[in-house]
């Protein structure tokens, strides 16, 4: 696996691996990497020909009260993990590299970026698209692979591809859960194990839900009632948001038809932890 640390050593990498017409598969991750991130490179090494993966914390969407110092940060065990599954490429910059001093240029996708997390966390997706545009310019990939876990960063992802005209496709994979229904995420590792279980009502509100859809019913206050009721029942959980909307633009729904989604995010301890499903 080659390491790359600057945007000309990686651009210059990926149009050498993409030569001969092969398909470029690219995972954007943060680092900290756990099953859901490894399940996202082996479906690109299923679907292309050369697979390049970035790990960047990048500041710009944290907010000035969240994690970014302590945001965990395991490089060495990461790079192990991804040469294993057979990445042949790795993007892993410093700030300075993808934000030149004095930078004032932003993308930001209105409408769909103040929904979910980021009416919670202002600022969030406005970040996230920044970044990922820089990485689509940089890697070039064919295609990028995203966990289904962050189902509104998706949802903007795919908007801003449409609207820029980025030729590259948007793959969603399925969340990766712990056999006791805990969604996959790099800040499950700072809960303790009290909080671990205390964790689980985020899937026991989405399942109760699903339980009731599945049922008949329809109507989305009272679904949100109930997948509220579960939560609160926990009674060391805070809820941030439980909210049914259309997965594309994230409007909230009335009448819940077969592919709404359901999304909660909630903070157990100080920590805030995010999952979803989709009917």
């Amino acid at each position: 696996m080659r390491i790359c640390n600057t945007i000309v050593d990686m651009r210059g990498a990926c149009r050498a691996a993409r030569s001969g017409g092969k398909r470029l598969g690219f995972v954007a991750t943060m680092g900290a990497l756990h099953e859901g991130h490894l399940s996202l490179v082996r479906a690109a090494k299923a679907a292309c020909d050369v697979v390049a993966a970035s790990i960047f914390v990048n500041p710009t969407q944290f907010g000035p009260t969240e994690d970014l110092a302590k945001y965990p940060r395991t490089f060495e065990r990461d790079q192990q993990l991804l040469e294993k599954e057979g990445v042949e490429l790795l993007f892993a910059p410093s700030v300075e590299e993808m934000y030149p001093a004095k930078a004032v240029t932003w993308v930001t996708v209105d409408g769909l970026s103040d929904r979910l997390d980021g009416r919670s966390r202002p600022g969030h997706f406005r970040g996230v698209a920044t970044v990922v545009a820089k990485l689509f310019h940089v890697v070039e990939p064919d295609a990028a692979f995203f966990g289904q876990k962050d189902a509104a960063q998706v949802a903007i992802i795919r908007r801003m591809v449409r609207d820029l005209n980025f030729p590259v496709e948007i793959v969603a994979c399925p969340i990766v859960r712990e056999p006791d229904g805990l969604a996959m995420s790099s800040r499950n590792a700072y809960l303790d194990s009290q909080q671990r279980k205390q964790a689980l009502a985020l899937h026991r509100s989405l399942m109760r839900v699903k339980k009731m859809w599945e049922g008949g019913q329809r109507a989305a206050e009272k679904l949100v009632t109930a997948g509220c009721e579960e939560l609160a029942a926990e009674k060391s959980v805070r809820l941030d948001y439980f909210e049914i909307v259309d997965p594309d633009g994230l409007d909230p729904v009335r009448n819940v038809s077969k592919g709404a989604l359901v999304a909660v995010a909630a903070f157990v301890g100080t920590t805030r932890l995010i999952d979803n499903i989709q009917l």
